[in-house]
């Protein structure tokens, strides 16, 4: 997996939430915590999504092939949309049903200082795991480039989701050390339960947010507006094509972008200056947005007004 894929940020994750998984199955089997239980849950069903992007990584690492000529790179957006599932289906809605059940047959705490105990390691063990996703994303994230736009128009799924599964596991573990702290001290479940409800609806919205981020890249995306700019810049930046027609880009994977344009020369070249003048062009183009791996260039005469397809527009509005 590329450094874009965020190796790293997956395996320290995966690490941290085999480990705070284990705990807290031991903290739920002691005290009987429902947050502690839903927490676990959580934790196991994040282990299986690093696990899960992992494997996306390597599938999508697969040479290209006659059935599949553009290769198999977007397997890794299919990984990370059934990741968003799984946190959906096996963290949220547990969770809530959870939630619901303590608060219908509520019951006492025991022990409860190893929940409480468990979560605070827990925290600083996903804080360190959070440090390194941040660390990962810093590297490909843009200068000046806020996390939100980073996480809405991160071409590599992966250190998105990583993020906002670690976000998501804070916050849950401060939720429940809310439920459990506050049902210690008062001695009342409901607390209990009312943050295990919390950690569930924190988990489903977290899958909503991630299935729709992943859910435009398996559609397919084009180049942001400023990799497209730059793309343009490159073609005018030599005196081999009077004009851009019109041009269309697609992300085949988080690493690889194909691009597609007519460009308008003079009538008068030859057919062998023309190939000279596009093989100087993709090199621009290569050099200038090294994602574009795949480029075709259409030569054709340029005309005093040449139309631009009606589709195009669209395209390019929604590139970014």
């Amino acid at each position: 997996m590329s450094a874009s894929g965020g190796g790293k940020a997956i395996i320290a994750a995966f690490l941290a939430n085999m480990g705070i998984a284990l705990a807290k199955f031991v903290a739920w089997l002691v005290s009987g915590s429902a947050s502690m239980l839903a927490e676990c849950i959580h934790s196991l069903a994040d282990s299986g999504n690093q696990l899960l992007l992992l494997l996306g990584g390597r599938m999508a690492r697969r040479k290209a092939d006659a059935q599949h000529p553009f290769g198999y790179g977007r397997e890794r957006y299919v990984y990370a949309f059934v990741v968003s599932i799984i946190l959906f289906s096996v963290g949220g809605l547990f969770s809530i049903y959870e939630g619901v059940e303590k608060l219908t047959h509520p019951h006492e705490l025991e022990n409860f200082w190893v929940p409480l105990v468990v979560l605070v390691v827990a925290i600083v063990l996903e804080s360190f795991s959070l440090r390194t996703a941040v660390k990962e994303s810093n590297h490909v994230r843009g200068r000046g480039q806020s996390w939100v736009s980073f996480v809405r128009h991160a071409k590599a799924p992966e250190l998105p989701v990583v993020l906002l599964e670690d976000i998501a596991a804070l916050t849950g573990l401060v939720f429940a050390l809310f439920g459990v702290g506050l049902t210690a001290i008062t001695g009342n479940s409901v607390f209990d339960a009312i943050g295990t409800l919390m950690i569930g609806t924190l988990l489903v919205l977290v899958a909503i947010v991630l299935g729709i981020e992943t859910k435009s890249l398996l559609v397919g995306e084009g180049a942001t507006m400023g990799d497209h700019d730059r793309i343009v810049a490159a073609i005018e930046a030599g005196p081999e094509a009077e004009k851009v027609i019109h041009i269309k880009t697609l992300y085949l994977g988080p690493d690889e972008l194909l691009v597609a344009a007519k460009l308008g020369f003079v009538s008068d070249r030859s057919l062998g200056d023309v190939a000279a003048d596009i093989d100087r062009i993709e090199s621009r183009v290569r050099e200038a947005v090294p994602a574009a791996r795949v480029i075709y260039l259409e030569p054709d005469i340029l005309r005093s007004e040449t139309p631009v397809p009606p589709t195009e527009e669209i395209v390019l509005k929604s590139a970014d």
